[in-house]
Formats: C-alpha cells, sequence, structure tokens
C-alpha cells in the first residue's frame, strides 16, 4: 500500500490558511497571507526541497492546483523543486473542475475519499504527498486516510482562520518520527499514524504525578 503523507505549513496557534501569500486564500475575510514567507531561509527551503524529491505523487485540491499550475511552470529548468512539481504525476481532487492541463495531471472523479483510497491500495507506486490543499485535507483526515503528517509550525500567531485539525478530525494516537527547527525558528516535526489514542487519569491518588 502506498504512503500518503501531508506536509503543511500552520502558525503557532494552528492556523494554516494563506500562508503564502496576501491572495493566495481570502475565504472568511482573511487578510493574514503570507505569514510564513518572512521565516523561509536557505536551510528551509533545503529540507522542503528533500521532501519534495520524495514524491511519488502529488494530491492537491482545486484551489491548490489553480496557485500550482499558475506558477510551477514559471520555474527555472534547474530549480530543484519546480522540477520535481512538474514532472512528477499529480492527482487532482475537484467537484468544479471539468479539465486539468498542468504537465501529468489527472482529474479525480466521483467521491475524493475513495479515489485516494484507490490510489493508496495500488501496489506499484511511492509516497503519495499533499502540500497546501486545506479543504481536502479536512476529507483526508476525517476518513483516516493520511498516514504522516510533515508539519513546520512558524513562531507566528495569527488568530482565526482555517485549522489543520477542524472538526472532522478522527481521535488518532500518532509516534514522532522526526523533528528539528529551522534557523528562523520554525518548528519541524514528522508523525505516523500510530493506532487508536489510549486514556489514562493524572493525580497524585493514581500513582502518576
Amino acid at each position: 500500500m502506498r504512503k500518503l503523507m501531508v506536509t503543511t505549513f500552520v502558525s503557532l496557534d494552528g492556523v494554516m490558511q494563506g500562508p503564502g501569500g496576501s491572495d493566495e486564500d481570502r475565504d472568511g475575510g482573511f487578510e493574514h497571507g503570507g505569514w510564513s514567507v518572512p521565516h523561509f531561509g536557505a536551510d528551509l527551503i533545503e529540507r522542503m526541497t528533500t521532501v519534495v524529491r520524495r514524491a511519488d505523487a502529488l494530491l492537491v485540491g482545486r484551489r491548490t492546483y489553480d496557485i500550482f499550475a499558475a506558477t510551477w511552470p514559471l520555474a527555472e529548468a534547474d530549480d530543484p523543486i519546480g522540477s520535481k512539481m512538474n514532472s512528477v504525476r499529480k492527482y487532482v481532487a475537484s467537484r468544479t473542475l471539468d479539465t486539468v492541463s498542468w504537465q501529468n495531471s489527472t482529474l479525480l472523479t466521483g467521491d475524493a475519499a475513495e479515489a485516494v483510497r484507490s490510489l493508496k491500495q495500488e501496489s506499484d507506486g511511492g509516497e503519495i504527498q499533499v502540500h497546501g490543499s486545506g479543504d481536502l485535507i479536512q476529507t483526508l483526515i476525517e476518513h483516516d486516510l493520511v498516514d504522516e503528517f510533515h508539519v513546520l509550525v512558524f513562531p507566528v500567531l495569527v488568530g482565526s482562520g482555517k485549522r489543520l485539525f477542524g472538526k472532522g478530525t478522527v481521535p488518532a494516537a500518532l509516534k514522532l518520527l522526526d523533528t528539528t527547527s529551522s534557523d528562523s525558528g520554525v518548528v519541524i516535526s514528522t508523525y505516523a499514524r500510530a493506532g487508536e489514542v489510549e486514556y489514562g487519569a493524572m493525580g497524585p491518588e493514581t500513582g502518576n504525578w
């Protein structure tokens, strides 16, 4: 079975909306777009390059597809992230698009969760990566389709906005696989699904104190 990994940028208070630019996602009157950009340095770009190079396929929602398809084809030929984004197989989950023209793109049809589940069950193929795609991520989380979360937490408070873990989040245990930080204070952690949530009690009467 293929692994599905979500890579996402979030503020310290959990907002993932519009990290890359002022007009990236203004849903709900969001006015803080571009909050991640000042924290990107050479080390963080190198980290993202390493991650993206692992991708065997890219899975995105409609809004992210529109942004990526309009920008990544403009990248220089020697741009390691741009060349990978342009060449890798891309799957697009959308209720509104009829066609997708970006190189190596395929429009998923029918129920998005079922389509992604079928992709994961393929024996031929490597890691499927999701970047951006906040609405799609909510569907993937709700249907327990994410194997790993690669979360970059930026040292900024945004307040209101779309959050990584919304109302449809399924309770689940996670295992920390790796954590590090960038020179600008971004904490980068990778978590894998680890079964069901375990519960307990805290206090002097329980011995857990």
